[in-house]
């Protein structure tokens, strides 16, 4: 279908803003431009309370909803090219999962490239969400109900780390970066947008500049092997149509069905990467955050 108005107001936006392109920036300067956009998030949900700690000696950004203990918990990894981004910046969006799904949500401050490579913030992201596994109870969670979830690069983590820890009774993927090998037909379709192949590509040479490379399996979680496949958790995988991680995202949930992974894929079409994370300017990105809170809360009753 065509592009959504919605999302071509988002292109337009980004166009006025008058930013060079991504891979001519420095990361200074390109997490300065993704700060300033944190508003399109909204106002994001009500929550009784917001509170800065550490997990696992990581830092962490804590949102427990209004209502009575023990709630469940959902670990939550921020987007951003593993170079952009923050537990701050992420507060609209957690909110209102931790609201609507009536959930804890951890949200993991992992480090950044360059200045922290691969395979720095995974073992942040492994080590945050293990001690959540094994903490719940103590932040007013119920330990048998943790779910973690990630978009962009943040889905790649959350992929990554089900793959190497048990515990989880649900994930979500929202457009994850799962083949960093960047080879599918998404990237040819949609090389400009509001990430660009060019983009990508200064993403993953900052990620990577530890001297790894696409091919392992924990930069790439769709290269993991069936083994590591078979026994993670449920998944919600979301996409959009005109993103060039659309393809990496839904061969990923095929996977996992071949691995005997019960998975939920959507494909929101006319949408752009990114969109989940601008509810309040694009419609659909309010109905994929109803959509995740509504498969979390399904998740947590099950696990009850």
């Amino acid at each position: 279908m065509p592009l959504d108005p919605a999302a071509q107001q988002v292109l337009d936006l980004l166009a006025q803003a008058g930013n060079p392109p991504l891979e001519e920036m420095t990361p200074e300067q390109a997490r300065a431009a993704f700060a300033a956009m944190a508003d399109l998030a909204g106002p994001g949900g009500s929550v009784a309370s917001t509170v800065d700690d550490a997990a696992g000696g990581v830092p962490v950004r804590i949102h427990t909803p209004v209502g009575t203990e023990p709630f469940p918990v959902f670990v939550w990894i921020h987007g951003g090219g593993w170079v952009i981004g923050s537990a701050e910046e992420s507060d609209g969006v957690c909110t209102l999962l931790a609201e609507k799904a009536g959930c804890i949500v951890v949200s993991v401050d992992y480090g950044l490239a360059p200045e922290a490579p691969f395979p720095v913030p995974l073992d942040d992201c492994i080590a945050a969400a293990r001690w959540v596994l094994a903490h719940a109870a103590d932040l007013g969670g119920d330990p048998k109900r943790v779910a973690i979830g990630g978009d962009s690069a943040g889905g790649n983590l959350a992929a990554a780390v089900t793959q190497v820890a048990q515990g989880f009774v649900h994930q979500v993927l929202v457009y994850p970066v799962t083949d960093l090998r960047m080879g599918t037909a998404s990237y040819d379709e949609n090389a400009e947008g509001s990430l660009t192949r060019a983009g990508m590509r200064w993403f993953a040479d900052h990620y990577l500049s530890g001297g790894h490379d696409a091919d392992d399996p924990r930069v790439s979680p769709l290269l993991a092997s069936d083994r590591d496949l078979r026994w993670v958790p449920p998944a919600l995988v979301l996409t959009a149509e005109f993103d060039p991680l659309r393809d990496e995202g839904e061969a990923y949930a095929e996977r996992l069905r071949a691995a005997g992974v019960p998975v939920t894929l959507h494909r929101y079409d006319g949408m752009i990467h990114g969109f989940f994370s601008m509810p309040a300017l694009v419609p659909a990105g309010a109905a994929a955050i109803d959509e995740v809170a509504a498969h979390l809360r399904t998740a947590f009753g099950s696990a009850s």
